[in-house]
């Protein structure tokens, strides 16, 4: 056993990033509060990657920082600036200078006459499948796709999806379907005693979900931009 104080190991964690399309610290305050007070118990003291490719002029990096650390989440990093004196300052302000992963362009191929024109089919996205049971603290996450999980959800779990969110187990943690927007997005449950659900930002806590569907298989859904819950059988 090696008698070093710490252990340095490769690890993956999902971050929500925000992008500015505007440099003004106070509109950037009221923009993310409105988005905390649609679901605080999902976004407040959350870690956030600030994305400043879209703003065109100067930034004053202290102030916008301070905008995003006073509507209650925390910055642990800027991507998307190509400005040598914003990078100084961020670089300054301690955090880190990230580059989000893109996959790189091919250059197009001269058409020759005779070949057909080929329209590319839709981008399909799989659905994003668990079949372990998800332990407490951890954090799951189906972009632009469906999460079905097969299996017990922990209290402290949390699962996160664009699209809808199934599982075919207890949930005791937290369900966030639509969290791109979608509010036509829906959670089926076998076993509901969730900790929190959302959808499309308008959630329930625990205390808030009908005694009659607590620990019952349910189908949650947006009707009217309410939660609504009925059975699933």
């Amino acid at each position: 056993m090696s008698n070093s104080p710490i252990e340095l190991k490769g690890s993956s964690f999902t971050l929500s990033v925000v992008h500015l399309h505007d440099a003004n610290p106070a509109l950037i305050r009221k923009a993310l509060e409105d988005k905390v007070a649609q679901a605080p118990a999902f976004l407040k003291n959350a870690p956030v990657v600030v994305n400043v490719a879209d703003v065109d002029g100067a930034i004053i990096w202290q102030q916008v920082n301070e905008a995003v650390s006073a509507s209650g989440l925390h910055v642990v990093g800027v991507s998307g600036s190509k400005n040598p004196q914003l990078k100084a300052q961020v670089e300054m302000a301690g955090l880190p200078l990230l580059t989000e992963g893109v996959k790189p362009t091919r250059p197009a191929r001269e058409a020759k006459q005779d070949t057909p024109l080929v329209v590319p089919e839709a981008t399909v996205h799989r659905t994003r499948l668990i079949d372990t049971p998800v332990r407490s603290g951890q954090r799951i996450y189906a972009q632009h796709s469906d999460l079905v999980v097969t299996n017990h959800v922990s209290a402290g779990a949390e699962l996160i999806a664009d699209g809808n969110i199934h599982v075919y187990g207890t949930m005791r943690g937290r369900a966030l379907a639509g969290a791109a927007g979608d509010k036509d997005a829906q959670i089926f449950c076998t076993h509901l005693v969730a900790e929190l659900v959302s959808i499309g930002g308008v959630y329930w806590l625990s205390d808030q979900v009908p005694t009659d569907y607590y620990g019952k298989a349910a189908r949650l859904k947006l009707v009217g931009g309410a939660l609504t819950v009925q059975p699933l059988y």
